[in-house]
């Protein structure tokens, strides 16, 4: 696993949330990148949950660098 204890979450600036909501702190590049991808495929298929998806795959894409 990789070591994120040299990271300071009290100064990393979060998106703001409900209180009931718990937001997960780190995930690496790689995993941002592979949910990146499965949200799009989601998002493709035109199914039931495709706008949600979508829009979540919108937020994620916004928050990392590309994959280049």
């Amino acid at each position: 696993m990789d070591d994120y204890e040299h990271i300071d979450l009290d100064n990393v600036d979060f998106a703001p949330v409900t209180h009931t909501t718990e937001r997960l702190a780190l995930l690496s590049l790689e995993e941002a990148h592979d949910l990146l991808r499965l949200l799009l495929a989601v998002a493709q298929s035109g199914g039931e949950l495709s706008e949600e998806a979508d829009r979540l795959a919108r937020e994620i894409a916004a928050r990392i660098p590309s994959e280049n």
